[in-house]
C-alpha cells in the first residue's frame, strides 16, 4: 500500500473497476430489478472498498476493507451462478465475469497476506 500514492494506481482497483463495468454491461438492462441492483452493488463494492481502505491510511483498516472487497467478489460469483440458473445471462458472459471476479479475489488475497506480513 505504501508504495502507491493513490488507489487509482493499484492494479487490483483497476481490475475491480473493470469487474463492475462488465457486470453493468451484462445486467444493466435487466428487468429483474432486485437481482440487477444486488449484483451491481456487490460488483461496485469491490472497487469502493479497496479505495476506502486505501484512503484510511491504517494497515488494520486497509486489511479489513480488503476482506470486505474479497467477500463482495464471492457475492458476485454466487449471483452469477444464480443468473445462469434463471437464464438471465449466457454462459460465455458468466464465465468472463466469473474469471475476472476470481482473479480480483486472488489479487486481494495476496494483498491481505502481504499487508499482514508487513503489518
Amino acid at each position: 500500500m505504501s508504495t502507491y500514492q493513490q488507489f487509482e494506481d493499484l492494479r487490483v482497483w483497476q481490475s475491480a473497476r473493470e469487474l463492475y463495468n462488465l457486470a453493468s454491461k451484462s445486467f444493466g438492462d435487466s428487468k429483474q430489478f432486485f437481482f440487477r441492483d444486488q449484483i451491481l452493488r456487490a460488483a461496485l463494492s469491490v472497487s469502493n472498498n479497496i479505495a476506502e481502505g486505501f484512503e484510511r491510511k491504517s494497515n488494520k483498516e486497509w486489511i479489513y476493507f480488503l476482506y470486505v472487497a474479497k467477500g463482495s467478489c464471492g457475492e458476485v460469483r454466487s449471483m452469477l451462478h444464480l443468473a445462469m440458473d434463471q437464464e438471465m445471462i449466457i454462459e460465455s458472459e458468466k464465465n468472463e465475469i466469473q474469471e475476472l471476479a476470481t482473479s480480483v479475489s486472488k489479487m486481494i488475497g495476496s494483498l491481505i497476506t502481504t499487508s499482514i506480513k508487513n503489518g
